[in-house]
């Protein structure tokens, strides 16, 4: 796809790019994500973050933050991964995607990256993370894909304090940078947007395919934990027939124990015309996914403790009662077992589960 006009913007402060290369056209092709947007000098592509200054790419928000917030794990979310723990959150701006019903689209969809901005360098951040007692940090709020560079850094300074890394991430990017990409995340949320390549055009101006092998990869050549969330917006993807296919192929190419998140559409953005969804359709559509063979599936954006809970998939007892963000009840042992019958549930456990609760704290490191 072809890079929009040039912004009057200036490109504020940029750091080499990777993961591009010169055409014979004189344009320079960003190889990052299947958009393989190509830009002649000045340009950015569609994410906005990515532009070319003469022969070269460039990443215009690294060490740049829409802000820093410490947030509760579950609220990526991940109910399988390290359950309670407090998780420094942030994101910069810029989409790969073109959602119309985008959830942050303050965020996402910001031209105004200068005034928004905070600055952190990797070491900065990864530190910040440590002396505000959080367990990890995540990229999110928008698509850390697009700013991969600075993700990476951030992550190796992470993980050089022992503190995790997850990727709140559509999954749209090519084989390369993906495989660098995930290597360094230690968990992941893929929003699995519909189960449909008419949905992905119309409503993302994307792809489903690349975004099925980004959830393949993941689970079949990494380490990387991973689960899915999908939005459930009425009359576009909340079909009994789609939600049955989407959570088939979970099963038959993920296998049962990837956890799978089903979430509450609110009006926004280009969608306001589009009523809220109903918390029967969550309710159905668990339910769709649990007779389809999957262990754990979790309904989000409402209050639901029965489809926020994880159940034990030996004996159906709950190993983790959930009212919103707040641990209710824990019955899992060091390795992860439930202590009523031990069978193993899959995920990424601790000795005992953290107490951070539903608690949002803004974070700031540096003045405007």
């Amino acid at each position: 796809m072809n890079a929009p006009p040039t912004s009057a913007e200036p490109l504020g402060a940029a750091h080499p790019a990777r993961w591009w290369h010169l055409l014979d056209d004189g344009r320079l092709q960003c190889d990052l994500c299947p958009r393989d947007c190509k830009l002649h000098d000045g340009q950015r592509g569609l994410c906005f973050v990515r532009a070319r200054q003469g022969d070269a790419m460039v990443l215009t928000t690294y060490g740049r933050s829409s802000g820093f917030c410490i947030d509760p794990i579950e609220k990526k979310p991940l109910n399988h991964f390290h359950p309670g723990t407090p998780v420094f959150s942030f994101g910069t701006a810029g989409c790969n995607l073109a959602c119309k019903f985008c959830q942050n689209w303050d965020i996402s969809k910001s031209r105004e990256m200068d005034r928004l901005m905070d600055a952190a360098s990797p070491s900065l951040l990864a530190r910040a993370a440590r002396q505000t007692h959080s367990s990890g940090v995540a990229f999110t709020y928008n698509d850390p894909v697009i700013f991969a560079e600075y993700a990476m850094d951030v992550a190796d300074a992470c993980h050089a304090l022992g503190l995790y890394t997850v990727a709140v991430t559509a999954g749209y990017i090519h084989a390369a940078p993906r495989r660098e990409f995930f290597a360094r995340m230690d968990a992941a949320n893929v929003d699995l947007k519909a189960f449909t390549e008419d949905f992905y055009f119309r409503q993302t101006g994307a792809q489903l395919a690349p975004v099925l092998e980004t959830l393949e990869y993941i689970v079949h050549e990494t380490r990387c934990w991973l689960e899915i969330t999908t939005l459930l917006i009425p009359g576009h993807n909340d079909g009994a027939d789609e939600i049955e296919a989407l959570s088939r192929w979970v099963h038959e190419r993920l296998g049962p124990d990837v956890p799978l998140h089903f979430t509450a559409f609110h009006p926004d953005y280009r969608m306001r015309e589009v009523p809220r969804t109903p918390a029967q359709t969550l309710t159905m559509a668990r339910r769709i996914a649990l007779d389809q063979g999957l262990r754990h599936v979790y309904t989000g954006n409402v209050r639901d403790t029965e489809g926020g809970s994880t159940h034990c998939p030996g004996c159906g007892e709950a190993v983790i009662v959930r009212d919103g963000y707040v641990l209710t009840h824990y019955a899992l042992d060091a390795r992860g077992a439930c202590t009523h019958c031990g069978t193993p549930v899959a995920g990424r456990w601790e000795a005992r589960p953290g107490t951070f609760g539903a608690r949002r704290i803004p974070v700031r490191l540096a003045p405007r």
